[in-house]
Protein backbone atom coordinates (compact mmCIF):
# COMPACT_ATOMS: atom_id res chain seq x y z
CA UNK A 1 0.00 0.00 0.00
CA UNK A 2 1.47 3.45 -1.39
CA UNK A 3 2.02 5.61 2.09
CA UNK A 4 -0.24 8.96 1.89
CA UNK A 5 2.42 11.26 1.89
CA UNK A 6 4.43 9.66 -1.18
CA UNK A 7 0.63 10.02 -2.70
CA UNK A 8 0.60 13.58 -2.07
CA UNK A 9 3.86 14.95 -3.20
CA UNK A 10 3.88 12.91 -6.36
CA UNK A 11 -0.04 15.00 -6.88
CA UNK A 12 1.44 18.17 -5.87
CA UNK A 13 4.38 17.46 -8.88
CA UNK A 14 1.61 16.62 -10.82
CA UNK A 15 -0.18 19.57 -10.45
CA UNK A 16 3.39 21.87 -10.33
CA UNK A 17 3.67 20.08 -13.89
CA UNK A 18 0.01 20.35 -14.65
CA UNK A 19 0.70 24.56 -15.78
CA UNK A 20 3.96 24.32 -17.07
CA UNK A 21 3.00 21.93 -20.37
CA UNK A 22 5.90 24.01 -22.45
CA UNK A 23 8.71 22.78 -20.72
CA UNK A 24 9.87 26.13 -19.90
CA UNK A 25 10.33 25.81 -16.10
CA UNK A 26 11.51 22.49 -16.20
CA UNK A 27 15.04 23.80 -15.68
CA UNK A 28 14.20 25.17 -12.29
CA UNK A 29 11.52 22.74 -11.05
CA UNK A 30 14.31 19.58 -11.51
CA UNK A 31 16.99 21.35 -9.67
CA UNK A 32 14.54 21.83 -7.06
CA UNK A 33 13.41 17.56 -7.48
CA UNK A 34 17.34 17.00 -7.55
CA UNK A 35 18.01 18.52 -4.33
CA UNK A 36 14.80 17.06 -2.55
CA UNK A 37 16.05 13.81 -4.26
CA UNK A 38 19.82 14.65 -2.84
CA UNK A 39 18.30 15.36 1.08
CA UNK A 40 16.45 11.95 0.63
CA UNK A 41 19.83 10.25 0.10
CA UNK A 42 21.94 12.71 3.04
CA UNK A 43 19.13 11.24 5.22
CA UNK A 44 19.29 7.13 4.11
CA UNK A 45 23.41 7.34 4.77
CA UNK A 46 23.12 9.78 7.87
CA UNK A 47 20.64 6.67 8.90
CA UNK A 48 23.01 4.10 8.26
CA UNK A 49 25.99 5.92 9.53
CA UNK A 50 23.98 5.86 12.86
CA UNK A 51 23.52 2.27 12.35
CA UNK A 52 26.58 0.99 11.61
CA UNK A 53 28.58 2.72 14.18
CA UNK A 54 26.30 1.27 17.01
CA UNK A 55 28.11 0.28 19.64
CA UNK A 56 31.62 1.30 18.51
CA UNK A 57 33.80 4.42 19.00
CA UNK A 58 31.30 7.06 19.27
CA UNK A 59 34.34 9.47 18.63
CA UNK A 60 35.23 8.17 15.46
CA UNK A 61 31.43 8.74 14.38
CA UNK A 62 31.95 12.94 14.40
CA UNK A 63 34.67 13.13 11.52
CA UNK A 64 32.86 10.94 9.27
CA UNK A 65 29.57 12.64 9.82
CA UNK A 66 31.67 15.96 9.34
CA UNK A 67 33.17 14.88 6.14
CA UNK A 68 30.04 13.86 4.72
CA UNK A 69 29.08 17.09 5.52
CA UNK A 70 31.48 19.19 4.29
CA UNK A 71 31.75 17.25 0.89
CA UNK A 72 27.87 17.63 0.41
CA UNK A 73 27.87 21.12 0.91
CA UNK A 74 30.74 21.53 -1.68
CA UNK A 75 29.65 18.64 -4.09
CA UNK A 76 25.67 19.20 -4.39
CA UNK A 77 26.52 23.18 -5.44
CA UNK A 78 28.75 21.88 -8.53
CA UNK A 79 26.84 19.29 -9.60
CA UNK A 80 23.84 21.65 -9.34
CA UNK A 81 25.58 23.37 -11.53
CA UNK A 82 26.99 20.74 -13.84
CA UNK A 83 23.26 20.06 -14.24
CA UNK A 84 22.24 23.00 -14.73
CA UNK A 85 24.65 23.78 -17.67
CA UNK A 86 23.75 20.53 -19.34
CA UNK A 87 20.02 21.70 -19.32
CA UNK A 88 20.85 24.68 -20.37
CA UNK A 89 22.63 23.03 -23.73
CA UNK A 90 19.68 20.80 -23.80
CA UNK A 91 16.53 23.42 -23.89
CA UNK A 92 18.37 25.50 -25.65
CA UNK A 93 16.35 25.20 -28.89
CA UNK A 94 13.38 26.19 -26.39
CA UNK A 95 14.23 29.26 -25.31
CA UNK A 96 15.06 30.20 -29.24
CA UNK A 97 11.58 29.25 -29.75
CA UNK A 98 12.43 26.58 -32.12
CA UNK A 99 11.85 23.03 -33.18
CA UNK A 100 15.17 20.65 -31.74
CA UNK A 101 17.56 18.86 -34.11
CA UNK A 102 17.75 15.41 -33.72
CA UNK A 103 21.00 15.68 -31.54
CA UNK A 104 19.13 17.95 -29.69
CA UNK A 105 16.09 15.90 -29.33
CA UNK A 106 18.44 13.05 -28.36
CA UNK A 107 19.80 14.81 -25.59
CA UNK A 108 16.33 15.36 -24.80
CA UNK A 109 15.42 12.40 -23.97
CA UNK A 110 19.07 11.28 -22.15
CA UNK A 111 18.26 13.95 -19.49
CA UNK A 112 16.95 11.75 -17.02
CA UNK A 113 19.46 9.34 -17.66
CA UNK A 114 22.22 12.24 -17.53
CA UNK A 115 21.07 13.83 -14.50
CA UNK A 116 21.11 10.99 -12.48
CA UNK A 117 24.77 10.08 -13.74
CA UNK A 118 25.72 13.46 -12.15
CA UNK A 119 23.81 12.55 -8.74
CA UNK A 120 25.58 9.06 -9.45
CA UNK A 121 29.03 10.46 -9.83
CA UNK A 122 28.75 12.93 -6.87
CA UNK A 123 27.82 9.92 -4.95
CA UNK A 124 30.54 7.95 -5.45
CA UNK A 125 32.83 9.79 -5.01
CA UNK A 126 31.27 10.68 -1.49
CA UNK A 127 31.81 6.98 -0.96
CA UNK A 128 35.27 6.54 -1.83
CA UNK A 129 35.94 9.59 0.55
CA UNK A 130 33.76 8.94 3.20
CA UNK A 131 35.04 5.40 3.59
CA UNK A 132 38.49 6.43 3.64
CA UNK A 133 37.79 8.78 6.46
CA UNK A 134 36.13 6.12 8.37
CA UNK A 135 38.64 3.50 7.88
CA UNK A 136 41.08 6.39 9.49
CA UNK A 137 38.95 7.57 12.29
CA UNK A 138 37.37 4.35 13.56
CA UNK A 139 40.38 1.61 15.40
CA UNK A 140 37.75 -1.42 14.23
CA UNK A 141 38.52 -3.36 11.11
CA UNK A 142 35.99 -2.82 8.04
CA UNK A 143 34.44 0.35 9.45
CA UNK A 144 35.52 2.47 6.43
CA UNK A 145 34.11 -0.38 3.89
CA UNK A 146 30.54 -0.43 5.61
CA UNK A 147 30.63 3.34 5.55
CA UNK A 148 31.61 3.54 2.07
CA UNK A 149 28.29 1.03 0.91
CA UNK A 150 26.18 2.53 3.39
CA UNK A 151 26.86 5.97 1.57
CA UNK A 152 27.00 3.96 -1.89
CA UNK A 153 23.59 2.30 -0.99
CA UNK A 154 22.59 6.44 -0.06
CA UNK A 155 23.74 6.99 -3.82
CA UNK A 156 22.05 4.35 -5.51
CA UNK A 157 18.83 5.89 -3.76
CA UNK A 158 19.53 9.33 -4.57
CA UNK A 159 20.08 8.52 -8.33
CA UNK A 160 16.85 6.47 -8.80
CA UNK A 161 14.72 8.90 -7.19
CA UNK A 162 16.50 11.24 -9.36
CA UNK A 163 15.84 9.66 -12.28
CA UNK A 164 12.26 9.08 -12.00
CA UNK A 165 11.35 12.35 -10.90
CA UNK A 166 13.55 14.31 -13.44
CA UNK A 167 11.77 11.84 -16.06
CA UNK A 168 8.22 13.40 -14.43
CA UNK A 169 9.08 17.11 -14.47
CA UNK A 170 10.61 16.50 -18.06
CA UNK A 171 7.75 15.16 -20.18
CA UNK A 172 6.81 19.18 -21.69
CA UNK A 173 10.48 18.81 -23.15
CA UNK A 174 10.05 15.28 -24.04
CA UNK A 175 7.13 15.66 -25.91
CA UNK A 176 8.09 18.89 -27.67
CA UNK A 177 11.35 16.67 -28.68
CA UNK A 178 9.28 13.55 -29.82
CA UNK A 179 6.76 15.78 -31.46
CA UNK A 180 9.58 16.76 -33.65
CA UNK A 181 11.13 13.85 -33.85
CA UNK A 182 8.74 10.46 -33.12
CA UNK A 183 9.97 7.35 -31.37
CA UNK A 184 12.38 5.05 -33.82
CA UNK A 185 13.35 1.73 -32.67
CA UNK A 186 16.06 2.45 -30.64
CA UNK A 187 14.54 3.00 -27.49
CA UNK A 188 15.59 4.98 -23.84
CA UNK A 189 15.17 3.18 -20.79
CA UNK A 190 11.79 1.41 -21.42
CA UNK A 191 9.00 -0.63 -19.18
CA UNK A 192 11.55 -2.98 -17.68
CA UNK A 193 14.30 -0.99 -16.57
CA UNK A 194 11.68 1.47 -15.07
CA UNK A 195 10.68 -1.65 -13.26
CA UNK A 196 13.69 -2.92 -12.09
CA UNK A 197 14.68 0.26 -10.90
CA UNK A 198 11.64 0.76 -9.02
CA UNK A 199 12.40 -2.96 -7.27
CA UNK A 200 15.62 -1.79 -6.43
CA UNK A 201 14.75 1.18 -4.63
CA UNK A 202 11.88 -0.33 -2.79
CA UNK A 203 13.27 -3.83 -2.24
CA UNK A 204 16.90 -4.15 -3.00
CA UNK A 205 18.29 -1.24 -1.15
CA UNK A 206 16.52 -1.31 1.65
CA UNK A 207 16.76 -5.40 2.48
CA UNK A 208 20.86 -4.79 1.91
CA UNK A 209 20.86 -2.25 4.15
CA UNK A 210 19.25 -3.42 6.66
CA UNK A 211 21.54 -6.69 6.39
CA UNK A 212 24.08 -4.37 6.59
CA UNK A 213 23.52 -3.50 9.59
CA UNK A 214 22.66 -6.83 11.12
CA UNK A 215 26.10 -8.39 9.92
CA UNK A 216 28.27 -5.82 10.95
CA UNK A 217 30.89 -7.94 12.53
CA UNK A 218 32.20 -5.33 15.20
CA UNK A 219 28.29 -4.95 16.41
CA UNK A 220 27.59 -8.14 17.51
CA UNK A 221 24.57 -7.50 19.51
CA UNK A 222 23.02 -5.79 16.17
CA UNK A 223 21.63 -2.40 15.92
CA UNK A 224 19.29 -0.38 18.01
CA UNK A 225 15.44 -0.76 17.19
CA UNK A 226 15.59 2.72 16.44
CA UNK A 227 17.51 2.21 13.33
CA UNK A 228 15.92 -0.34 12.14
CA UNK A 229 12.59 0.96 12.16
CA UNK A 230 13.69 4.19 11.05
CA UNK A 231 15.18 2.85 8.07
CA UNK A 232 11.93 0.38 7.43
CA UNK A 233 9.65 4.03 7.68
CA UNK A 234 12.25 5.61 5.00
CA UNK A 235 12.00 2.81 2.78
CA UNK A 236 8.46 2.77 2.98
CA UNK A 237 8.20 5.99 1.56
CA UNK A 238 10.93 6.53 -0.81
CA UNK A 239 9.50 2.99 -2.38
CA UNK A 240 5.82 4.64 -2.19
CA UNK A 241 6.95 7.25 -4.28
CA UNK A 242 9.24 5.49 -6.74
CA UNK A 243 6.52 2.69 -7.28
CA UNK A 244 3.97 5.82 -7.36
CA UNK A 245 5.71 7.45 -10.16
CA UNK A 246 6.64 4.70 -12.20
CA UNK A 247 3.05 3.38 -11.73
CA UNK A 248 1.68 7.23 -13.17
CA UNK A 249 4.57 7.02 -15.89
CA UNK A 250 3.08 3.30 -17.31
CA UNK A 251 -0.80 3.81 -16.26
CA UNK A 252 -1.51 7.13 -17.86
CA UNK A 253 -0.48 6.84 -21.37
CA UNK A 254 -2.34 3.62 -21.04
CA UNK A 255 -5.39 4.81 -19.65
CA UNK A 256 -4.98 7.68 -22.99
CA UNK A 257 -4.10 4.99 -25.49
CA UNK A 258 -7.23 3.16 -24.02
CA UNK A 259 -9.37 6.02 -24.53
CA UNK A 260 -8.22 6.74 -28.00
CA UNK A 261 -8.60 3.15 -28.72
CA UNK A 262 -12.40 3.18 -27.32
CA UNK A 263 -12.82 6.50 -29.73
CA UNK A 264 -11.50 4.88 -33.19
CA UNK A 265 -13.27 1.87 -32.56
CA UNK A 266 -16.48 4.11 -32.00
CA UNK A 267 -15.50 6.05 -35.61
CA UNK A 268 -13.32 8.54 -34.65
CA UNK A 269 -9.99 8.95 -36.62
CA UNK A 270 -9.51 12.52 -34.92
CA UNK A 271 -8.14 10.71 -31.80
CA UNK A 272 -4.67 11.00 -30.76
CA UNK A 273 -2.42 11.17 -27.87
CA UNK A 274 0.30 12.86 -26.91
CA UNK A 275 3.59 10.85 -27.42
CA UNK A 276 5.85 11.76 -24.07
CA UNK A 277 7.70 8.73 -23.73
CA UNK A 278 11.02 7.53 -25.56
CA UNK A 279 10.56 3.85 -24.59
CA UNK A 280 8.05 1.17 -25.67
CA UNK A 281 4.91 3.40 -24.31
CA UNK A 282 6.05 6.17 -27.02
CA UNK A 283 6.28 3.55 -29.46
CA UNK A 284 2.66 2.55 -28.88
CA UNK A 285 1.16 5.75 -28.33
CA UNK A 286 3.44 6.58 -31.49
CA UNK A 287 1.73 3.76 -33.18
CA UNK A 288 -2.34 4.36 -32.17
CA UNK A 289 -1.64 7.59 -33.96
CA UNK A 290 -0.16 6.91 -36.72
CA UNK A 291 -3.21 3.92 -36.68
CA UNK A 292 -5.44 6.24 -36.39
CA UNK A 293 -4.10 8.53 -39.33
CA UNK A 294 -4.19 5.82 -41.44
CA UNK A 295 -7.89 4.85 -40.76
CA UNK A 296 -8.75 8.34 -41.50
CA UNK A 297 -6.98 8.42 -44.55
CA UNK A 298 -8.96 5.04 -45.35
CA UNK A 299 -11.78 6.70 -44.61
CA UNK A 300 -11.42 9.99 -46.51
CA UNK A 301 -10.68 7.27 -49.70
CA UNK A 302 -13.65 5.26 -49.30
CA UNK A 303 -16.17 8.45 -48.91
CA UNK A 304 -14.36 9.70 -52.14
CA UNK A 305 -14.92 5.94 -53.49
CA UNK A 306 -18.54 6.35 -52.78
CA UNK A 307 -18.85 9.50 -54.27
CA UNK A 308 -17.60 8.41 -57.59
CA UNK A 309 -18.76 4.59 -58.06
CA UNK A 310 -21.87 4.72 -55.47
CA UNK A 311 -21.98 3.60 -51.65
CA UNK A 312 -23.05 -0.31 -52.40
CA UNK A 313 -20.72 -0.68 -55.31
CA UNK A 314 -17.82 0.69 -52.88
CA UNK A 315 -18.52 -1.53 -50.13
CA UNK A 316 -18.39 -4.73 -52.45
CA UNK A 317 -15.56 -3.43 -54.12
CA UNK A 318 -14.03 -3.07 -50.30
CA UNK A 319 -15.35 -6.63 -49.72
CA UNK A 320 -14.31 -8.45 -52.60
CA UNK A 321 -11.22 -6.89 -54.26
CA UNK A 322 -11.41 -5.14 -57.57
CA UNK A 323 -11.30 -7.65 -60.41
CA UNK A 324 -12.26 -7.37 -64.00
CA UNK A 325 -15.53 -9.41 -64.57
CA UNK A 326 -19.11 -9.90 -63.68
CA UNK A 327 -22.29 -11.43 -63.83
CA UNK A 328 -25.52 -11.63 -65.50
CA UNK A 329 -28.40 -10.69 -63.07
CA UNK A 330 -32.08 -9.26 -63.89
CA UNK A 331 -32.25 -5.54 -63.45
CA UNK A 332 -34.34 -2.45 -63.58
CA UNK A 333 -32.50 0.32 -65.62
CA UNK A 334 -33.73 4.06 -65.63
CA UNK A 335 -32.39 6.27 -67.79
CA UNK A 336 -32.82 10.23 -67.09
CA UNK A 337 -31.90 13.26 -69.33
CA UNK A 338 -32.71 16.69 -69.97
CA UNK A 339 -34.74 18.52 -72.67
CA UNK A 340 -33.07 21.31 -74.82
CA UNK A 341 -29.67 21.23 -72.79
CA UNK A 342 -28.16 22.82 -75.65
CA UNK A 343 -30.62 25.89 -75.40
CA UNK A 344 -30.27 25.78 -72.18
CA UNK A 345 -26.00 25.83 -72.04
CA UNK A 346 -26.21 29.11 -74.59
CA UNK A 347 -28.94 30.85 -72.31
CA UNK A 348 -27.34 29.92 -68.61
CA UNK A 349 -23.56 29.76 -69.88
CA UNK A 350 -21.15 27.14 -68.85
CA UNK A 351 -20.79 28.12 -65.28
CA UNK A 352 -24.78 28.14 -64.51
CA UNK A 353 -25.34 25.35 -66.81
CA UNK A 354 -23.24 23.12 -63.80
CA UNK A 355 -24.80 24.81 -60.80
CA UNK A 356 -28.38 23.63 -62.52
CA UNK A 357 -27.12 19.91 -63.51
CA UNK A 358 -25.73 19.73 -59.94
CA UNK A 359 -29.20 20.71 -59.01
CA UNK A 360 -30.70 18.15 -60.61
CA UNK A 361 -28.61 15.48 -60.15
CA UNK A 362 -28.63 15.95 -56.48
CA UNK A 363 -33.06 15.40 -57.28
CA UNK A 364 -32.01 12.55 -59.19
CA UNK A 365 -29.96 10.59 -56.71
CA UNK A 366 -32.12 11.71 -53.85
CA UNK A 367 -35.51 9.75 -55.59
CA UNK A 368 -32.91 6.88 -56.87
CA UNK A 369 -30.77 6.08 -53.16
CA UNK A 370 -34.37 6.19 -51.76
CA UNK A 371 -35.89 2.84 -53.57
CA UNK A 372 -32.48 1.36 -53.03
CA UNK A 373 -31.21 1.72 -56.76
CA UNK A 374 -27.91 2.78 -57.82
CA UNK A 375 -26.70 5.99 -60.33
CA UNK A 376 -24.43 3.91 -62.12
CA UNK A 377 -22.81 6.85 -64.11
CA UNK A 378 -23.85 10.59 -65.13
CA UNK A 379 -23.17 11.15 -68.70
CA UNK A 380 -23.19 15.14 -69.48
CA UNK A 381 -26.42 16.10 -68.86
CA UNK A 382 -28.08 12.54 -68.50
CA UNK A 383 -28.08 10.08 -65.82
CA UNK A 384 -28.21 5.84 -66.14
CA UNK A 385 -29.33 4.43 -63.20
CA UNK A 386 -29.90 0.30 -62.08
CA UNK A 387 -32.01 -1.57 -59.53
CA UNK A 388 -30.67 -5.14 -58.88
CA UNK A 389 -27.49 -4.48 -59.29
CA UNK A 390 -24.96 -4.78 -57.62
CA UNK A 391 -26.84 -6.26 -55.38
CA UNK A 392 -30.22 -8.26 -55.52
CA UNK A 393 -33.65 -5.74 -55.01
CA UNK A 394 -37.06 -7.50 -53.96
CA UNK A 395 -38.91 -5.18 -56.52
CA UNK A 396 -36.44 -3.76 -58.99
CA UNK A 397 -39.07 -2.93 -61.96
CA UNK A 398 -41.50 -1.19 -59.01
CA UNK A 399 -38.91 0.56 -57.43
CA UNK A 400 -37.60 1.88 -60.91
CA UNK A 401 -41.00 3.36 -61.51
CA UNK A 402 -41.63 4.90 -58.54
CA UNK A 403 -38.26 6.40 -58.62
CA UNK A 404 -39.56 7.85 -62.75
CA UNK A 405 -42.41 9.73 -61.18
CA UNK A 406 -40.46 11.05 -57.96
CA UNK A 407 -37.64 12.72 -60.08
CA UNK A 408 -40.17 14.31 -63.06
CA UNK A 409 -42.55 15.51 -59.88
CA UNK A 410 -39.29 17.11 -58.17
CA UNK A 411 -38.00 18.70 -61.46
CA UNK A 412 -41.66 19.93 -62.15
CA UNK A 413 -41.71 21.58 -58.96
CA UNK A 414 -38.05 22.95 -59.12
CA UNK A 415 -39.16 24.41 -62.61
CA UNK A 416 -35.50 25.01 -63.32
CA UNK A 417 -34.82 22.14 -66.41
CA UNK A 418 -37.38 19.75 -67.87
CA UNK A 419 -36.71 15.77 -68.38
CA UNK A 420 -37.51 12.53 -69.59
CA UNK A 421 -37.35 9.40 -68.05
CA UNK A 422 -37.39 5.79 -69.40
CA UNK A 423 -37.50 2.60 -67.61
CA UNK A 424 -37.28 -0.97 -69.33
CA UNK A 425 -36.11 -4.23 -67.18
CA UNK A 426 -34.67 -7.34 -68.22
CA UNK A 427 -31.52 -9.60 -68.03
CA UNK A 428 -28.07 -7.46 -68.31
CA UNK A 429 -24.69 -8.04 -67.44
CA UNK A 430 -22.92 -5.76 -64.76
CA UNK A 431 -19.71 -5.95 -63.32
CA UNK A 432 -16.31 -4.15 -63.38
CA UNK A 433 -14.60 -3.20 -67.17
CA UNK A 434 -11.79 -1.66 -68.36
CA UNK A 435 -8.11 -2.81 -67.87
CA UNK A 436 -6.23 -3.61 -64.18
CA UNK A 437 -5.50 0.19 -63.83
CA UNK A 438 -8.68 1.86 -64.73
CA UNK A 439 -11.81 -0.02 -63.67
CA UNK A 440 -15.32 1.37 -63.82
CA UNK A 441 -18.57 -0.82 -62.85
CA UNK A 442 -21.43 -0.27 -65.30
CA UNK A 443 -24.53 -2.47 -66.33
CA UNK A 444 -24.65 -3.37 -70.32
CA UNK A 445 -27.81 -5.28 -71.77
CA UNK A 446 -30.87 -4.55 -73.52
CA UNK A 447 -32.77 -3.28 -70.85
CA UNK A 448 -30.05 -0.08 -71.08
CA UNK A 449 -30.39 0.59 -74.37
CA UNK A 450 -34.16 0.27 -74.14
CA UNK A 451 -34.29 2.66 -71.38
CA UNK A 452 -31.92 5.19 -73.54
CA UNK A 453 -34.76 4.99 -76.22
CA UNK A 454 -37.61 5.31 -73.71
CA UNK A 455 -36.36 8.87 -72.87
CA UNK A 456 -36.64 9.98 -76.27
CA UNK A 457 -39.98 9.32 -76.45
CA UNK A 458 -40.24 10.55 -72.97
CA UNK A 459 -39.89 14.02 -73.55
CA UNK A 460 -42.40 14.22 -76.32
CA UNK A 461 -45.05 12.67 -73.88
CA UNK A 462 -47.33 15.03 -71.23
CA UNK A 463 -46.17 13.00 -68.39
CA UNK A 464 -42.20 12.91 -69.21
CA UNK A 465 -41.77 9.33 -68.44
CA UNK A 466 -42.20 6.03 -70.75
CA UNK A 467 -41.78 2.55 -69.47
CA UNK A 468 -41.87 -0.83 -71.18
CA UNK A 469 -44.46 -3.35 -70.84
CA UNK A 470 -42.60 -5.73 -69.18
CA UNK A 471 -41.34 -3.14 -66.29
CA UNK A 472 -45.04 -2.22 -65.44
CA UNK A 473 -46.00 -5.69 -65.29
CA UNK A 474 -42.75 -7.14 -63.87
CA UNK A 475 -43.69 -4.00 -60.96
CA UNK A 476 -45.35 -5.05 -57.44
CA UNK A 477 -47.24 -2.98 -54.90
CA UNK A 478 -49.64 -1.62 -57.26
CA UNK A 479 -47.38 0.95 -58.91
CA UNK A 480 -48.93 -0.40 -62.12
CA UNK A 481 -51.95 1.65 -61.50
CA UNK A 482 -49.87 4.74 -62.00
CA UNK A 483 -49.37 3.71 -65.56
CA UNK A 484 -51.64 3.64 -68.49
CA UNK A 485 -50.75 1.88 -72.06
CA UNK A 486 -49.10 3.64 -74.44
CA UNK A 487 -48.26 3.16 -78.53
CA UNK A 488 -46.40 0.32 -79.94
CA UNK A 489 -43.24 1.09 -81.04
CA UNK A 490 -40.19 -0.38 -83.12
CA UNK A 491 -37.47 1.44 -80.79
CA UNK A 492 -34.00 2.15 -82.85
CA UNK A 493 -31.47 -0.68 -83.41
CA UNK A 494 -33.96 -3.26 -81.50
CA UNK A 495 -35.77 -4.54 -84.67
CA UNK A 496 -38.93 -5.76 -82.71
CA UNK A 497 -42.07 -3.69 -81.39
CA UNK A 498 -42.14 -2.40 -77.99
CA UNK A 499 -45.23 -1.93 -75.97
CA UNK A 500 -45.20 1.20 -73.78
CA UNK A 501 -46.37 2.58 -70.70
CA UNK A 502 -46.74 6.30 -69.66
CA UNK A 503 -47.20 7.96 -66.63
CA UNK A 504 -50.82 8.20 -65.75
Amino acid sequence: MIPTSARTAARRADDVLAWAPSGRIAVPLIVALVVAADLVGVGTVTLLLLGVSDGGDDAGRGPVLLTALGYLVVALPLATLAGLRRQRATTAWLVAGRDPTPAEAARVLRLPVDTALIAAVVWLLGAVLTGVVAAVAFPEPLVGLRVGVAALFGGAVTAGVVYLLVARAARGLTTRALAAHPPSGRLALGVRPRLLLTWGLTSAVPLLGVVLLFVDPSNPGGPGRTAVVFLAVVAVLVGGLATLLTARAVGQPLRDLRQAVQRVGAGDYTAAVTVDDAGEIGLLQEGVNTMAAGLAERERLRDLFGRHVGTTVAARALAEGASLGGEVRPVAALFVDVVGSTSLVRRTGPEGMVGLLNRFFAVVVDAIEAEGGLVDKFEGDAALCVFGAPTAHPDASGAALRAARRICDDVARAGEVDVGVGVACGPAWAGQVGTASRLEYTVIGDPVNEAARLTELAKEHPGRAVASEAAVRAAGGGEAAHWVPGAEVELRGRGEPTRTYARA
